[in-house]
């Protein structure tokens, strides 16, 4: 799982047919000092995030499971929104 932000979402009137009902959203992925980092990704929402909220993401087969969308060309889900978080950036590895 992966932390990031909604910035923006995204409206395809036209797309691949096993897309049709999914709501998809733009997320900046973050690091743990909650810094963008790499370029912005499109996501299927599964819990209905709105922009400007920490979210959690997955990828790969875990975002087509939680769509419940197994043969879906679907490569990343949102799956939760962030309440809070507690990092101890002591224990952070430095880059």
């Amino acid at each position: 799982m992966y932390i990031g932000k909604v910035v923006g979402t995204v409206v395809a009137t036209r797309k691949d047919d096993r897309l049709i009902g999914s709501k998809l959203m733009i997320t900046q992925p973050l690091n743990g000092k909650l810094e963008s980092i790499g370029e912005p990704l499109i996501a299927v929402d599964t819990v209905g995030a709105g922009i400007g909220e920490l979210i959690i993401y997955v990828k790969g087969t875990a975002a087509r499971i939680a769509a419940k969308k197994m043969e879906s060309p679907i490569d990343i889900s949102i799956v939760g929104i962030i309440d809070e978080i507690d990092i101890h950036n002591d224990l952070l590895n430095k880059e």
